[in-house]
C-alpha cells in the first residue's frame, strides 16, 4: 500500500483508540497527509475514490476531535470545510455514511 495512505490509514485506526490530544495529533498528521497525495497514486493503492473524496471524512474527524476538546470554533471550521467538499462524494454507502457525521456533527454544534 502507498505509504501516505498507511499513514492516513493509521490515524483512521487510532483514532478511537488514544487520548484526545492524541487523535487530534494523528487527525491532523492525516489531513497533512492527504496534501501529499495525488489521484493517480490513490488509484494505485486501490482505493475507488478520488483525492477530493477523502477530504469530507478528515475534516469531519478532526471537526468531531475538536468538538469533543471544546473547540468550537475550529469544529464549525472543519465542518464548513467538509460541506466544501461534499460534492467529491458519490451517492453510496460510503458517502452516505460521511454525510450522516456531518449532519450529526452540525446538530450537535447547534
Amino acid at each position: 500500500m502507498d505509504e501516505t495512505l498507511t499513514r492516513i490509514n493509521e490515524g483512521v485506526q487510532l483514532h478511537h483508540q488514544q487520548g484526545r490530544r492524541e487523535e487530534l495529533l494523528w487527525d491532523q498528521r492525516a489531513l497533512a497527509a492527504a496534501d501529499l497525495l495525488t489521484d493517480d497514486r490513490v488509484a494505485q493503492a486501490g482505493v475507488p475514490m478520488s483525492v477530493a473524496a477523502l477530504y469530507p471524512s478528515l475534516h469531519l474527524n478532526l471537526g468531531e476531535c475538536y468538538r469533543r476538546l471544546g473547540d468550537l470554533d475550529r469544529a464549525r471550521e472543519c465542518l464548513r470545510q467538509a460541506r466544501a467538499g461534499i460534492g467529491a462524494l458519490g451517492d453510496d454507502a460510503y458517502g452516505q455514511l460521511i454525510r450522516g457525521g456531518l449532519d450529526r456533527l452540525a446538530q450537535q454544534l447547534s
